[in-house]
């Protein structure tokens, strides 16, 4: 079957775009040589005076290349001449004689924004799916068919920049307002309105110019000004990426090679550049977790799962608010319990500022935004509980608070409604010791914040029902989230790999290391924050619970004694950034970053007197960097042997997503994989040697290095 079916309408060729046997239109070779021929036939029809691109999928114009069949695409020069065919083919589209106009409905992202920046103009609805983006730089490439030439011309060389340099979501209203868009409509009226627009342009072809303020003129018109960009960007990328992502620096190089020497110069830096960087290990990590997170956006047992209209949240503090939040937009009901009124009322306000934050950055309507808030009930008492499909308790993390609200919640609630603990350590087993219905109580440990963080760990213990489980993962993946399941045991997964290398930060700090040093070296191995500051941000008194809480057996099994340096902080009332009170100082002083404006924060020197005094000593990065990461990297494969993960793929979506273990690298079981089982082992045994008990490898790690076996077959 075709992938595009032609309908011409009084003298306008619409392409109606659908990808057999795909549930989204990609960009691949079989379309490009498709589109070719089809090109060549519109051109010289002579009925035919104008072209509108359309989609016959659902919420989808074209989301992007098909990254597996770009995988296989490994041969010297095999990418780089599928890029510049693909390149040709857009050049011809904005070439053509006749004009042609994009129909965006839904997602138009990579290669299929690219298509409509081709066209000579587009027209997108003002559906909530409708969204547009480059993001390629997330998967370690670069928009190789024009996109780092056409844009800047678009929508100005600042604000492209910005756009193909995060990758990050442009709306409807943000794209006509930026220029990538020139008309915005009703979803019912897209086609109609699209063709309109393209027999107006047989008569009248467009002008565009980028809308930008007065002060960004100098900067984006004159080649001194440009310059100046360029140079910030490049300072900016260095700074963010620490060198660890290249595609960053070869997207600047390509946007400025086309500014300055023209776009057939840009579209041959593109196609270089892109060869270059989709053989690098980078992008291969980066590859394979875009595919990872888009399997656990799947249900394996959605079958099993119940319906769900109504979610109950206990306890309306920061995280309750979240929750709630990210379940209204998607539709649910959701009715909050807490102590007071005023607690639900300030949770009303925490998602309505929210969500006005949406509002202003027009990624969503004011009309939108007041209907989520037509979602959010809440009470002091459990009216309304009874008709919930699922309760989440989000409240402090104390055993015996859990265990009462759970005791309460089974008497309000259904018995066929799932219970699911917010907790990020306490075990769901323990939680669920003297529940009446123990087989629907589960875990869902959410990451703060919640709208932000995509990753939802769902855990599980042995009375756990299939279906309760199927209900909880259906829930996340409403919510937007991508799911791992994990079984239950002290710290589940996320938080018993962090919390080894949280402890062994602490006890460089003993050993005389420097703050800076810890937070420093770890962000050069590709962790967004350092350790330290990590600490600060989750609260000091929140670690200090943990640690001699749930954690302590787990660290007294592995032969470590837990240092107690956060609970005396805590008793001396460090708690972090929540007081202005941590490792760093959160006042207003500060030492300006030279060039920058910023300030850097100043490290408190006073929690040295809890670390053996104030004289410090400088390590090795290196030696750092392998105590620390390396102990998160062992901690994970103990959890696969013991089965607390059921695969790798799990574990690394984990901890890439939840904890920010460094993308470019993989997840723990890619980088055993890519830096061999054989040399971590050889690592950690020098580690064991020199620093005790705690860096014994574990037992899969050694099974993998005698064997050569690998964690990933491809």
């Amino acid at each position: 079957m075709p992938y595009a079916e032609i309908e011409t309408r009084d003298g306008v060729a619409v392409v109606w775009m659908d990808q057999p046997g795909e549930k989204v239109n990609k960009i691949s070779p079989a379309l490009v040589g498709e589109f070719e021929s089809m090109l060549e036939s519109l051109e010289h029809d002579a009925a035919v005076k104008a072209l509108v691109f359309i989609s016959r999928k659902e919420d989808n114009f074209i989301a992007g290349g098909d990254l597996e069949a770009f995988r296989k695409l490994d041969g010297p020069g095999e990418a780089e001449g599928f890029i510049r065919r693909a390149q040709a083919l857009l050049t011809r589209l904005a070439g053509l004689s006749k004009p042609s106009v994009a129909a965006i409905h839904g997602s138009a992202m990579g290669g299929g924004l690219e298509l409509a920046m081709a066209c000579t103009g587009r027209v997108a609805d003002t559906d909530p799916a409708t969204v547009m983006a480059q993001p390629e730089v997330r998967v370690g490439l670069l928009p190789a068919g024009g996109g780092t030439q056409r844009l800047p011309r678009l929508v100005g060389l600042q604000k492209a920049l910005d756009l193909l340099l995060t990758g990050k979501n442009i709306y409807p209203s943000q794209a006509k307002r930026a220029g990538l868009v020139d008309i915005l409509v009703n979803r019912h009226a897209l086609l109609r309105a699209a063709s309109a627009y393209a027999l107006d342009l047989t008569r009248k072809p467009p002008t565009r110019s980028p809308s930008m303020p007065l002060w960004s003129v100098p900067l984006e018109k004159t080649p001194i000004g440009r310059k100046i960009v360029y140079k910030k960007a490049r300072e900016m990328v260095q700074k963010m990426t620490l060198g660890n992502y290249p595609a960053a620096l070869h997207i600047i190089d390509c946007v400025e090679t086309g500014m300055e020497k023209g776009m057939a110069a840009g579209l041959e830096a593109e196609a270089r550049s892109f060869g270059e960087l989709v053989r690098s290990p980078q992008s291969k990590q980066l590859i394979g977790i875009f595919f990872g997170m888009t399997a656990l956006r799947k249900n394996p047992q959605a079958q099993l799962a119940r319906p769900i209209r109504k979610l109950g949240i206990l306890g309306a503090g920061f995280m309750g608010a979240g929750i709630a939040q990210v379940s209204a937009e998607e539709g649910l009901d959701v009715v909050l319990k807490d102590v007071s009124l005023d607690a639900i009322g300030q949770c009303r306000k925490t998602v309505w500022q929210e969500l006005s934050r949406k509002v202003k950055k027009r990624a969503m309507t004011p009309f939108r935004r007041d209907l989520v808030m037509t979602r959010l009930g809440g009470s002091t008492t459990y009216a309304g509980f009874e008709s919930a499909d699922v309760i989440i308790e989000a409240v402090f993390e104390d055993l015996a608070l859990k265990r009462r609200i759970l005791a309460e919640t089974e008497v309000a609630a259904r018995e066929d409604c799932v219970f699911a603990s917010n907790t990020s350590a306490l075990p769901i087993g323990e939680i669920a010791a003297e529940a009446k219905r123990p087989e629907r109580v589960l875990g869902m440990h959410y990451f703060s914040p919640v709208p932000k963080m995509p990753l939802l760990e769902i855990i599980v213990t042995k009375r756990t029902a299939p279906w309760a489980r199927a209900t909880a993962v259906e829930l996340g993946i409403l919510q937007g989230k991508t799911v791992i399941v994990v079984m239950d045991g002290p710290g589940f997964y996320t938080t018993r790999i962090l919390a080894p290398l949280l402890h062994e930060a602490l006890l460089v700090l003993e050993e005389g290391g420097e703050v800076r040093q810890i937070d420093r070296a770890m962000r050069r191995f590709g962790y967004p924050v350092g350790p330290v500051t990590l600490l600060d941000e989750v609260g000091i008194d929140v670690g200090a619970h943990v640690t001699r809480g749930v954690l302590g057996k787990l660290f007294a099994d592995k032969g470590v004694t837990p240092s107690d340096a956060l609970v005396r902080l805590e008793a001396a009332g460090f708690k972090g950034r929540k007081n202005k009170k941590g490792f760093y100082r959160y006042g207003e002083g500060g030492l300006r970053i030279p060039g920058l404006g910023k300030k850097r924060k100043e490290v408190n020197t006073e929690v040295y007197e809890f670390f053996g005094g104030e004289k410090r000593r400088t390590f090795e990065d290196q030696e750092i960097q392998h105590r620390l990461a390396l102990l998160m990297v062992n901690e994970a494969a103990a959890c696969l042997q013991e089965g607390i993960i059921s695969e790798p793929r799990d574990g690394d979506i984990g901890a890439v997503f939840g904890l920010g273990f460094p993308p470019f690298l993989g997840g723990p079981f890619r980088y055993i994989d890519s830096t061999g089982a054989g040399r971590i082992v050889e690592l950690m045994e020098g580690l064991e040697k020199r620093h005790g008990m705690r860096f014994r490898p574990a037992r899969i790690l050694l099974d993998h290095a005698s064997s050569g076996k690998m964690f990933y077959k491809d």
